[in-house]
C-alpha cells in the first residue's frame, strides 16, 4: 500500500463522508497548503487547483475496495459521495498513522460548501501575491463565480482560522 494513498484514506475517514469530487480535491489541496503531508501536484483548472494524481489515487482506492464511491443524480448532474468502507477501516487500523491536527481541519472544511472551498483554495493558490492582488486575480480567473468582496474577506478569515488551528 502506498503511503500517499493511505493519507487520502485517512483524510476521508476524518471527514466521515465527503460529498463531491470537487470538494475532495479542494480539501486535500487546502490540507497540503496547511503543511499536512500530502504530495499531490496541483495545477490551476476550471474550478481552481486540481490534481490529476489525486483523481487517479481515488479511483485506485475505490477499485481496491478501500473507499466507497456512490454516484447520485442531483439536479441533472452527477454527484459523488466518498466514505471509507470496512476494508478501508481495516487498512487504517493496520497501517494507518494519525496525522496530527488533521481531523479538526478536515471536519471544518467538510462543513463548508464546495463553492466556498473553491474560493479558499484559489486564494491559497495565489498566496505569494499581496492580498489586493490575490482578490483581483481570483476575480479575474473565477469571474463566472461572481465572488463578492464579503466572500473574499470570509475566505481570508477562514484561511487564517485554519492556520491558527494547526500552529
Amino acid at each position: 500500500m502506498f503511503e500517499d494513498h493511505l493519507k487520502v484514506v485517512t483524510l476521508i475517514q476524518e471527514a466521515g463522508e465527503v460529498v463531491g469530487r470537487k470538494k475532495l480535491q479542494k480539501m486535500v489541496y487546502i490540507a497540503k497548503k496547511l503543511n499536512f503531508p500530502f504530495q499531490e501536484k496541483y495545477q490551476f483548472h476550471f474550478y481552481g487547483p486540481y490534481s490529476e494524481e489525486l483523481t487517479l489515487k481515488i479511483e485506485e482506492l475505490c477499485n481496491m475496495g478501500y473507499i466507497h464511491e456512490v454516484k447520485e443524480k442531483v439536479s441533472g448532474y452527477s454527484q459523488y459521495r466518498y466514505a471509507v468502507n470496512e476494508e478501508g477501516q481495516k487498512l487504517l487500523s493496520t497501517y494507518g498513522a494519525e496525522i496530527e491536527q488533521l481531523g479538526n481541519c478536515v471536519r471544518s472544511m467538510n462543513e463548508q460548501s464546495s463553492r466556498f472551498l473553491e474560493l479558499v483554495s484559489s486564494v491559497m493558490y495565489f498566496e505569494k501575491l499581496e492580498q489586493d492582488e490575490i482578490k483581483e486575480k481570483v476575480q479575474t480567473v473565477k469571474a463566472k463565480q461572481k465572488y463578492t468582496e464579503e466572500e473574499m474577506d470570509e475566505a481570508f478569515a477562514y484561511i487564517n482560522s485554519l492556520k491558527s488551528q494547526v500552529q
